[in-house]
């Protein structure tokens, strides 16, 4: 693209700057007028729109990007995002939204994403606290496990050089101070005895890092609680990959398991669903551990789920609160801090 990347809403559904960004889907039509449909604002801007174009055609569409942010801040995230669906989503089984343009401004890390919209064609995202059911905790593994023997298909991930290992950076994204200050607020409230310690989960996280470093490299998602999934006839898909990364498959599948299911449903379900996961990436061609190996890589990785939810400042306190105790619960009935030597 010739123009700028706009940093605000209302640049980023100007008429003259779409018409630029759609030109490869819309055969060079102008965009005459634009329709918002629904508008969702959380960390980054999600927007549905209509673009009318001057042939009489209308195109629909969904545009994710960080706009608006103070100072035109700019996030590194959409860069990731912005670079999975430019070189790796058509390269993959794995169900995603069909991109039809990712702008990047790489100098100062910033990207758009412009989707078709799932939703007119009777897609149904679900939300962060949706009542999975094993069955369908079971169904989005599956669409893990493809991501995850991804590197059969694309080759060795850790050559792609924009998707490195993320924990040890996580580590010291937050002081310890600040992450007490969260962790002494009400998002603690329904953990177990001694789960509100930053300087425990801190350790526990810098540990986890250093034994997944030692794991084989797949791509992970990052992210992969509910709320980051779409159901369609066809089954579900996943969304939101600013979190994409190399690291042990452990990391994306104890988090799921424990965010999209209640704690006490986690307990009984875990391992069917972890024994599920490993014979779905089996059947894709992938290599799996033994048993005993898997159940410990699972036991000591919600740490890291868990400490994502710990941090989070911009999210409604009933999603991160839930979310807090849920990995929490899991952190502590696996004893995942004593397993990583943490006391």
């Amino acid at each position: 693209m010739t123009a700028a990347l706009p940093r605000t809403l209302d640049g980023a559904l100007e008429p003259a700057w779409l018409t630029e960004a759609l030109a490869p889907v819309s055969g060079g039509a102008k965009v005459t007028s634009v329709e918002t449909v629904e508008l969702i604002r959380v960390n980054a801007t999600k927007v549905r729109f209509k673009a009318h174009y001057d042939n009489g055609t209308v195109g629909t569409y969904c545009l994710k990007a960080f706009l608006d942010q103070p100072n035109n801040r700019a996030n590194a995230a959409s860069v990731r995002e912005a670079n999975f669906y430019l070189e790796l989503a058509d390269k993959i089984s794995v169900r995603t939204p069909k991109c039809v343009a990712a702008p990047v401004d790489r100098e100062d890390e910033f990207g758009i994403v412009i989707m078709r919209d799932l939703i007119v064609d009777g897609a149904r995202f679900c939300t962060a606290l949706e009542p999975f059911t094993a069955d369908r905790t079971a169904r989005t593994l599956e669409q893990l496990a493809r991501l995850h023997t991804a590197h059969l298909t694309l080759g060795p991930v850790d050559e792609i050089g924009w998707t490195p290992r993320q924990i040890a950076w996580f580590g010291s994204y937050m002081t310890e101070e600040t992450l007490q200050a969260l962790l002494d607020g009400p998002r603690s409230d329904n953990l177990p005895p001694g789960m509100n310690s930053a300087a425990r989960l801190l350790e526990g996280l810098k540990a986890l890092a250093a034994v997944d470093a030692k794991r084989p490299a797949v791509l992970i998602h990052g992210d992969c609680h509910a709320g980051n999934a779409f159901e369609t006839a066809d089954g579900f898909g996943l969304i939101d990959w600013q979190l994409l990364q190399i690291g042990g498959w452990a990391l994306d599948v104890a988090y799921h398991i424990n965010a999209t299911l209640p704690a006490e449903a986690a307990e009984r379900e875990e391992r069917a669903l972890l024994r599920h996961y490993l014979d779905t990436v089996k059947s894709l061609g992938g290599e799996v551990p033994g048993d005993d190996e898997a159940w410990e890589q699972y036991r000591l990785s919600p740490v890291y789920g868990f400490f994502l939810w710990a941090i989070t400042r911009n999210v409604a306190a009933d999603i991160t609160n839930t979310f807090v105790e849920r990995l929490g619960k899991a952190v502590y009935r696996h004893g995942s801090y004593g397993l990583l030597g943490v006391s």
